[in-house]
């Protein structure tokens, strides 16, 4: 019997979504390698393996099947997505071109690794990132620069997405629009236009993105959330503490002071906290310099619901002790408007489900490498977990959670 690899659901699937993946004609007790394998727009390869063995039927699910080594070990039907590791070092996979699926090519070696010998059987999977009927809106209105998902039909509930790495990214925008959310992917530096590099920035951009988003005619206004990463968090906060009808904020491993350079609110000039380069070790083993404590937003003023998603080994800049500061801030204002979600052994970046994990990457505003902390099991598990974010970001702004999968034509 020929060997079959099959994945369901046949076709397309959603990134963020989970496959079965299933080997058929093996013989009783095989031992085999699966192997993953995919490149991204800039041509880099990223890889992970792992040793299996059929059953007694001469059938491998990797549903009911454990890992016996390679990449990772134990029951992962997920693992060979989550695991994919770049051929060099310090790369990250990143979707730069969302209307395009990445392709991942899933081989059956004859054998364990590192002897496994001939190649039995072969699929290839595309994950794309963009559901069929989801638009994709370049946005040049006054100052901002951004790109807005929308879902079919409408109108749905509003948010804006941002991170600090510069530039725009896409990536976790287009998931959420397809999960029922019109979403403003904003870069604020590093893109078209904006300032080559992060400099004063200026709360009246972001304030005229949220107005351009609680206008749009597609969108249940006025009411709107920020999600955020990195920087990007420190600038959710500020929207919060400072402009209206912004009901929700999801705070990925964040800082609530601000860093790096000067942020004006109005009168208030905020000053950026510096980071030592000095802290850096060559072998990465030391996190930058950790900013104060102390909560420079007037958190307790914001009439935003707040839910702080944190890797407890988040290396990068220790988010754990800045969550729990602006919990006990909020809690002695006698708030209650928050959410703490904290992931031991999670590192710095918590993406949409199933994306692969880096503990250390080139910062692309620092120019150096950074460690990022976290355990690739335990990450993988935070991501997939904190994908909750969906629930607590319909449950403040009025949507309508999507439950089921949307199937793609083949």
């Amino acid at each position: 019997m020929a060997v079959t690899v099959i994945v369901e659901p046949a076709g397309r699937s959603s990134w963020d979504e989970p496959v079965r993946i299933a080997v058929r004609g093996l013989a009783p007790g095989q031992p085999v390698t699966l192997r993953a394998s995919l490149r991204d727009e800039k041509g880099a390869l990223f890889r992970s393996h792992a040793r299996y063995q059929a059953d007694v039927r001469g059938l491998l699910d990797l549903a009911r099947a454990p890992a016996l080594g390679g990449s990772f070990t134990g029951l992962e039907p997920m693992g060979l997505f989550w695991a994919l590791e770049s051929e060099k070092p310090l790369v990250r996979l990143m979707k730069r071109d969302v209307e395009t699926p990445f392709a991942v090519e899933l081989e059956v070696l004859e054998g364990h690794e590192p002897e496994a010998g001939r190649l039995l059987g072969r699929a290839v999977l595309e994950r794309d990132f963009l559901r069929p009927g989801v638009r994709r809106v370049p946005v040049r209105e006054g100052r901002v620069r951004a790109t807005l998902f929308l879902p079919p039909d409408g109108p749905f509930p509003g948010l804006i997405d941002m991170f600090g790495d510069g530039g725009l990214n896409e990536s976790r925008a287009s998931h959420l629009a397809c999960r029922g959310f019109a979403t403003l992917a904003l870069p604020f530096f590093g893109y078209e236009d904006l300032p080559p590099i992060m400099k004063d920035l200026n709360l009246d951009y972001f304030e005229e993105a949220a107005k351009f988003v609680q206008s749009h005619p597609k969108v249940k206004g006025p009411n709107i959330g920020v999600i955020d990463s990195g920087k990007g968090a420190e600038l959710a906060f500020s929207m919060a503490s400072f402009l209206p009808n912004i009901a929700a904020v999801v705070s990925i491993n964040g800082c609530i002071s601000n860093t790096t350079t000067a942020l004006t609110c109005g009168r208030l000039i905020l000053p950026g906290l510096p980071f030592n380069l000095d802290k850096i070790s060559k072998r990465w083993g030391t996190p930058w310099i950790q900013p104060t404590g102390k909560v420079e937003f007037p958190l307790e003023k914001a009439s935003a619901h707040f839910l702080f998603v944190v890797g407890e080994d988040d290396r990068h800049w220790k988010s754990s002790v800045y969550a729990d500061t602006a919990v006990k801030h909020l809690t002695e204002h006698g708030k209650t408007n928050f959410t703490l979600l904290s992931y031991p052994n999670a590192g710095h970046r918590i993406d949409p489900p199933y994306s692969p994990f880096f503990s250390v990457c080139l910062h692309p505003v620092l120019g150096v490498p950074v460690l990022g902390g976290g355990q690739l099991k335990a990450h993988a598990v935070a991501q997939m977990e904190s994908w909750k974010i969906l629930a607590f970001l319909h449950l403040h702004l009025g949507g309508t959670w999507v439950v089921q999968p949307v199937k793609h034509d083949s």
